[in-house]
């Protein structure tokens, strides 16, 4: 699924194993310095949710742009909002907020930022309608520039208050990145979804992401520990300590404090999020899913769940052009019937979903 047609790969990609480029990318990755990380500010008290969530949150990120994220954010809240269930769909990309746009809807007058900047008290009250029934959507803060680097308060605030958003499923489209506002996002969430496209590029940025989320995952759940500073120095991947991937970091913290390494690797077994291969031309392609799984169990020590792939569809580009939603002009098509098999395992746990059919 892409908004916009891309270049095919180039014919040595075609031949060559993703598994083999999934391993070569992380190998990269462990290898490459990230950009400078802040020092952590946030307690972990602080994300604690002031009241409990009404509905699942789903979060749905990327570790770059131009992935299709919204258009997957998008089809998936008309998917699960078709199943009579009451969907919110959330733009907290709050620095490149279109998820109006894939839903076929003009800018809306009414936007995340009145709620950051208080011109409205409720989240509720920035809810839109999309005209799709059952689904709803809290538009991002795209008319707010200072909204895109959200100060400490208000972002515990807006964290705090998505969680009572009444619905049965919120869905978080995030922006793209490492930064601690973008990874907390994510890690609020009942289950994050991370979306790739078998790009290089894509990959890279995507274990990046989730070396970064588990490590903020981790310096969370030890609060009041002195081991919070051994996650903190892993956060630079040139520390002196030499923990170069979240295994290391593990062992690094048990070898400080038993008790609080065995607490952490139980704790780490919480963080599981799931792995879609959007964009999906060749058979290789939708192997990469497994072939990423297998790369972070081996060489991260992170378990995650390969969900599914969606094939590039054509209709999904024709409706976008069109300004509408593909899910409501093509829901028999390629991509949509394989957004519907992700839309049910995330609604009711099935199982691991295939690539889906080829097209002729």
């Amino acid at each position: 699924m892409d908004p916009d047609p891309k270049q095919s790969l180039a014919a040595s990609d075609r031949a060559g194993s993703w598994g083999v480029k999934a391993a070569g990318a992380v190998a990269t990755f462990a290898e490459t310095s990230p950009a400078p990380l802040a020092h952590p500010v946030v307690a972990l008290a602080a994300h604690k949710k002031a009241h409990p969530a009404r509905g699942r949150i789903i979060a749905v990120g990327s570790g770059k742009g131009g992935v299709g994220k919204s258009l997957v954010t998008s089809s998936l809240g008309i998917a699960i909002a078709r199943h009579g269930k009451k969907v919110v769909v959330i733009d907290a990309d709050l620095g490149g907020a279109n998820l109006h746009t894939c839903l076929g809807l003009s800018t809306p007058s009414i936007t995340l930022s009145d709620f950051i900047s208080r011109r409205v008290e409720s989240i509720e009250d920035v809810i839109l309608d999309t005209g799709v029934k059952n689904l709803g959507l809290i538009s991002g803060a795209h008319d707010h520039l200072a909204a895109s680097n959200l100060k400490y308060a208000q972002k515990i605030r807006l964290l705090s208050r998505i969680a009572t958003v009444d619905a049965d499923f919120i869905l978080l489209d995030i922006g793209a990145g490492i930064s601690f506002n973008i990874v907390d996002f994510f890690l609020i969430a009942e289950q994050g979804l991370l979306v790739v496209v078998p790009e290089p590029s894509s990959i890279e940025n995507a274990y990046r992401f989730l070396k970064m989320s588990f490590y903020r995952h981790l310096w969370r759940a030890l609060k009041s520990s002195p081991s919070r500073k051994v996650v903190e120095e892993a956060m630079d991947q040139k520390n002196r300590a030499g923990i170069r991937t979240p295994i290391d970091l593990l062992d690094a913290v048990e070898r400080r404090d038993s008790a609080t390494g065995r607490y952490l690797k139980e704790h780490a077994q919480s963080f599981r999020p799931r792995l879609l291969i959007n964009q999906v031309r060749y058979p290789e392609d939708e192997r990469l899913g497994a072939s990423m799984a297998s790369v972070c169990r081996r060489h991260l020590g992170i378990d995650i769940d390969a969900i599914g792939t969606v094939r590039f569809d054509e209709t999904v580009w024709q409706a976008n052009r069109k300004r509408r939603p593909f899910m409501l002009d093509s829901p028999e098509s390629a991509a949509g019937r394989a957004l519907e098999r992700v839309a049910q395992a995330l609604m009711f746990g099935a199982p691991k979903v295939g690539p889906v059919e080829r097209q002729n």
